[in-house]
């Protein structure tokens, strides 16, 4: 195939999810495939790696111009496994998801698919996390493809500034009811969360995570108001955490002992 690309596939859902084989559906045309995901549900692992055990991969499918491998590792793991040791060269992209469930916001903190896109994007290569604001197992990914697709088409052709990567997320409607792609920024909303506190058979507690998503920006900027309006938002996210506003402020204290 002319110009054929590398292209390395990940998420936090594990290899078996649907998600996962929607994104393959739409990236299989443009060359070699290598998937590498977890080998169980990773979500929420943020940026986590293994220190303290032993990483394992397994070869599930291998067929022309596409390899699944899965990893007992996180989704970062998994990146790193397979630019290090799986893939004959690095890719020419990294694609992680698609996601169930929301990555906008906050919610990029913590995400296994953005923390993939992110590893990738340390190691130099253009990547892009996708989501799907739909936790169901069921959820219908075929509206979503168009839109992975014209992203995908347009970092292929245009690139990404150095140390910059994607955070995709799609509204859980059809394809001709998404009024199109807004890029945008994270808007400023958290989780307030609280405790499901309940008791084994012993009288010990236990607790389950809930809590209630809060938007604080009423700007019309951002990702949470393109969402909440029907389009497919993009982020542009940076890997480099420093406060680069505070700088200034900070030079001015004394920090002499």
């Amino acid at each position: 195939m002319e110009n054929e690309k590398l292209i390395l596939v990940c998420n936090d859902d594990g290899f078996t999810a649907p998600g996962i084989n929607a994104l393959i559906d739409v990236v299989k045309p443009y060359g070699k495939v290598f998937v590498v995901a977890p080998d169980k549900p990773q979500s929420g692992m943020g940026h986590a790696i293994t220190i303290n055990a032993t990483l394992r991969n397994q070869l599930i499918k291998k067929e022309e111009n596409l390899e699944v491998y899965s990893c007992t590792g996180t989704p970062v793991d998994c990146v790193k496994m397979a630019v290090n040791v799986l893939l004959p060269c690095k890719p020419d992209l990294v694609v992680s998801g698609i996601n169930h469930g929301s990555n906008a916001s906050i919610n990029v903190i913590y995400s296994g698919t953005m923390s993939a896109a992110i590893e990738g994007c340390l190691e130099g290569i253009p990547s892009i996390g996708f989501s799907l604001l739909n936790h169901s197992i069921d959820a219908d990914f075929e509206p979503s493809k168009p839109f992975v697709k014209t992203i995908i088409d347009q970092v292929i052709k245009n690139g990404l500034p150095n140390g910059v990567c994607l955070n995709v997320n799609i509204p859980k409607l059809n394809t001709d009811e998404i009024q199109g792609i807004k890029v945008c920024r994270q808007a400023n909303a958290n989780w307030v969360e609280e405790f499901d506190e309940r008791k084994d058979p012993a009288g010990n507690s236990y607790y389950w995570l809930t809590g209630v998503f809060k938007n604080y920006d009423e700007g019309t900027d951002t990702d949470i108001w393109a969402l909440e309006n029907n389009y497919v938002s993009v982020v542009p996210v940076l890997y480099d955490l420093t406060a680069h506003k505070a700088l200034p402020t900070l030079n001015q204290m004394n920090f002499n002992v």
